[in-house]
């Protein structure tokens, strides 16, 4: 196999392992695919796309981390989760990767609410910073998926003209 072809094929898996690592959170996205598309560039020689897609690339990319702490914390903040709670969200979105879909889904959920429980909250007062939460972490993912549709349709845009 050509070594042109083997960082064609490098690139495009990195693309795809960012795409999913968009929706689980053990995987860094966004910087996982813009990684790609910087080496398929590289790889060819930054003839079909060039310095201006690629920076343009690497703004939206810098944009997703952004979104994804800022669309957690507004949700969570909003509802006035302690630090417990944002730290239980977190340890729940890791433990649901070993449940599924549905551990992806209930995860940070029930770590918010356990992490407010073990603040001191009443049970009512944890679920709504749990919902809140859990609306955050997923306004977040649409809004990376969103990103990630607009950077594969940018990169191929630029590949293609």
């Amino acid at each position: 196999m050509e070594l042109q072809a083997l960082y064609y094929l490098l690139a495009g898996i990195l693309i795809v392992v960012g795409v999913v690592g968009v929706i689980l959170p053990a995987l860094p996205g966004l910087p996982l695919v813009f990684a790609g598309m910087l080496l398929a560039a590289w790889a060819g020689g930054f003839q079909q796309v060039g310095w201006v897609p690629l920076v343009i690339l690497g703004l939206l990319t810098a944009v997703s981390v952004g979104v994804d702490f800022f669309a957690t914390m507004v949700g969570a903040r909003r509802v006035g989760a302690s630090r417990k709670a944002l730290v239980g969200a977190v340890i729940g979105t890791f433990a649901g990767l070993f449940f599924g879909p549905i551990g992806l889904f209930a995860g940070p959920f029930v770590g918010a609410l356990l992490g407010e429980l073990w603040h001191g909250r009443e049970i009512g007062q944890a679920a709504k910073v749990g919902l809140g939460t859990w609306l955050g972490i997923l306004l977040g993912t649409v809004l990376k998926l969103g990103l990630a549709f607009a950077m594969l349709g940018l990169f191929a845009f630029a590949w293609l003209v």
